[in-house]
């Protein structure tokens, strides 16, 4: 069931009723949703079911479930299982059988989505991206082509890399909007392209949780460069006695595609 991201009033009546009446609730981190029962007067005992406990204790839920108990299944804040804990239970009792009701609820993606500003009739939600840097640089050259609306998370302390590594696999030029703290005092919607973004985060620390919403790549005018029209154009730009790293960077300014992108393909030219 869906719990707020930030303001606790967010939380619907339904999550209200649930709590109170379920025998058990299943929480991410009992300390945190401690204090939004707390707030609600809400006394129902909790266990935790997190990443690194859940291979024991799903088998317990079950059980509990079995003998006929009802049990609300929460993280800290959003909908369990996007980007929280929550998949592997739901799985399990879909294998036993056990009946699911989703209660819906607030979810930090879709609440930047519609604040961003870009196009939000079609979506893709890549969550947290890889914490490595060749994971996820290469997790970026695969989604660079994606002429849908992405949504991401990031951690304040990674911010800044990962603008970097859109810059360099995205360009410059793409769009993108940066949510923070969502629904909470300091809330903060900050819109611009990618260029921009890295000015105006690295003289002050990003503070809080980022949700990113980066606009999916539009196609040329006309129709659209293939792979041998950009080699043809790089082509001619390496017989003119310019460097491969000039030329992709000259041609990333007038087409859409990314100067990491072009500079693969001069290799092969």
């Amino acid at each position: 069931m869906g719990t707020p991201i930030g303001n606790l009033e967010d939380i619907t009546l339904r999550a209200i009723k649930t709590l109170q009446t379920v025998d058990l609730i299943a929480a991410e981190d009992t300390r945190h949703t401690g204090r939004l029962l707390a707030h609600f007067q809400i006394t129902t005992p909790q266990v935790s079911c997190y990443e690194h406990n859940q291979s024991l204790r799903i088998p317990e839920l079950l059980e509990n479930l079995d003998q006929g108990k009802t049990i609300a299944l929460v993280t800290d804040a959003g909908m369990p299982g996007i980007s929280d804990p929550g998949y592997e239970l739901v799985k399990a009792c879909i294998k036993a059988g056990v009946q699911i009701v989703p209660i819906p609820g607030v979810s930090a993606s879709l609440t930047g989505l519609v604040v961003s500003g870009l196009q939000t009739d079609r979506f893709v939600f890549e969550g947290f991206l890889p914490t490595g840097s060749k994971e996820r640089k290469e997790r970026l050259e695969y989604i660079q082509q994606e002429p849908r609306t992405l949504v991401l998370y990031e951690a304040p302390h990674r911010l800044l890399t990962t603008l970097k590594d859109l810059i360099s696999i995205f360009g410059e030029k793409r769009k993108i909007a940066l949510a923070r703290e969502l629904t909470k005092l300091y809330e903060e919607v900050w819109r611009g392209n990618l260029i921009q973004a890295i000015d105006s985060y690295k003289d002050h620390y990003p503070r809080g949780e980022y949700t990113l919403i980066v606009e999916g790549k539009i196609s040329s005018e006309g129709n659209p460069l293939s792979e041998e029209d950009l080699k043809r154009e790089l082509s001619q730009l390496l017989e003119g006695g310019i460097s491969r790293s000039k030329a992709s960077q000259q041609l990333a300014q007038v087409t859409t595609f990314s100067r990491r992108y072009l500079y693969k393909l001069a290799l092969e030219v």
